[in-house]
């Protein structure tokens, strides 16, 4: 075997297992999503909504206490403060409808960005139906990316598109080894931002509180459970206040 037919092999087993440790770990970033969508649905649906129904209470008493002192800054302070909390409290419990976010800005320099993407990947500049589809997809996401106004998608995915090994014409052995590097670096640059995801992921404090809850249900205990009769008590005192 020629020392270049050896590298092809070596580069291809390195692909493959990249390949296998990417798709793995996009499997578990993708069940730890499932896993804390649920955790937060449940969460919500018991401590979450009657948490937004004690901050209810708050922020009533304040304003009461608010309107008997009119000249008080600080009561007056206080029920703002309290009456916005009890809104974002709402919002997260789903009980009232969150207000949709400003559009992005577009700016300049996102807009040059764009030009520049659609120059490089417009469809039309295929020479093939393949590499026709391929522009396709590229350009779906670029549109997406300005939409949202995120100028280092644009940015990145015209870095993806000169460095896609699907570019690389031909069957030949150096054809291969091309593609093969270049899929490699795909692969490696996918796996630290899977890795990164992970990591982000892990250290929210929704995570924690999951992890906590699952331990302690583990071991015989309801934490829920516990903390939805301590937040009733709670409201209970704030209704007869």
């Amino acid at each position: 075997m020629l020392p270049e037919e050896q590298e092809l092999v070596r580069l291809e087993t390195e692909q493959t297992a990249l390949e296998d440790r990417v798709s793995s770990a996009e499997l578990e970033l993708e069940t730890l999503k499932v896993e804390l969508a649920q955790f937060q649905y449940r969460y919500y649906q018991g401590p979450g909504r009657l948490y937004a129904e004690l901050d209810d209470w708050d922020a009533r008493i304040a304003m009461v206490e608010a309107g008997m002192h009119p000249d008080d800054v600080d009561a007056q302070f206080r029920a703002q403060a309290a009456e916005e909390q009890a809104k974002r409290s709402a919002e997260e419990a789903g009980m009232i409808e969150k207000k949709p976010p400003p559009p992005p800005e577009i700016t300049p320099e996102t807009k040059q960005a764009f030009r520049q993407a659609a120059r490089l990947m417009h469809p039309d500049r295929a020479t093939t139906d393949a590499e026709r589809e391929r522009r396709n997809v590229m350009m779906a996401k670029v549109n997406r990316a300005y939409e949202d106004g995120d100028l280092q998608a644009i940015e990145k995915l015209i870095v993806e598109f000169g460095q896609d090994p699907e570019a690389i014409q031909g069957d030949d052995l150096g054809a291969r080894m091309i593609k093969a590097i270049r899929r490699i670096a795909q692969l490696r640059s996918r796996a630290e931002e899977i890795d990164k995801k992970l990591s982000e992921t892990r250290s929210h404090e929704l995570y924690e509180l999951m992890v906590t809850v699952q331990q302690a249900e583990a071991l015989g205990s309801d934490p829920i459970g516990d903390l939805v009769q301590e937040i009733l008590r709670q409201i209970s005192e704030r209704k007869i206040k």
